[in-house]
């Protein structure tokens, strides 16, 4: 149950096993159509990824959709990447201009009712209800960084500096907004408890 477990979960222990260690070799690899490297480079991030792309869009399929389009537009830009030491910001900034891209060519909001994710079945990832009732309060709850912050945190494991980095903020801002988000979160569950 790791989306519940987050919310209550003490910020000091360190989670060196769950650090994120991209090899930018890799992008090279992949610029020459190695792709190997590109299976590599996804088993490596794809939780993250995924985790980052339904902070965005707040749905599955279209999360499933952009992770789909980032990838393919990695290997056609992998022999644009520059190593810098931050291999995930780039491909952060990938996801988002993707996204942000979908959006303007369909011209419309997206309609989205939080209800519809506590009973949608296919988010591969959640499958206990407890965790989809977290879920759907993450993504009704929160504000888009805050969202970002938090889905990063909890579903794909990275640590608060790595974080940081990849959406280009400072540490004391992600820790700031992060806490802010647990908060609104505990105040959202304790809600949900004394109604139920």
């Amino acid at each position: 149950m790791l989306l519940f477990t987050f919310v209550y979960e003490d910020d000091s222990q360190v989670r060196e096993d769950n650090k994120i260690e991209i090899d930018e070799d890799l992008f090279k690899r992949i610029a020459r159509d190695d792709m190997t490297a590109l299976d590599e480079l996804y088993s490596i991030t794809e939780r993250t990824m995924y985790a980052f792309s339904l902070s965005l869009t707040k749905d599955h399929q279209r999360s499933l959709d952009l992770m789909q389009d980032t990838y393919v537009k990695i290997i056609s830009a992998a022999h644009l990447y520059k190593p810098m030491g931050k291999p995930l910001a780039w491909m952060f900034t990938i996801v988002k201009n993707l996204h942000f891209s979908n959006i303007r060519r369909e011209k419309r909001s997206i309609p989205w009712e939080p209800e519809e994710v506590s009973d949608d079945k296919r988010f591969s990832y959640i499958t206990d209800v407890n965790d989809r009732i977290v879920l759907e309060g993450v993504l009704a709850q929160l504000t888009q960084e805050e969202r970002e912050i938090v889905m990063l945190y909890a579903v794909s494991g990275m640590k608060h500096k790595e974080i940081a980095e990849g959406l280009g903020l400072k540490l004391s801002t992600t820790l700031s907004k992060y806490h802010r988000a647990l908060k609104k979160l505990r105040k959202y569950l304790e809600g949900k408890e004394a109604r139920a």
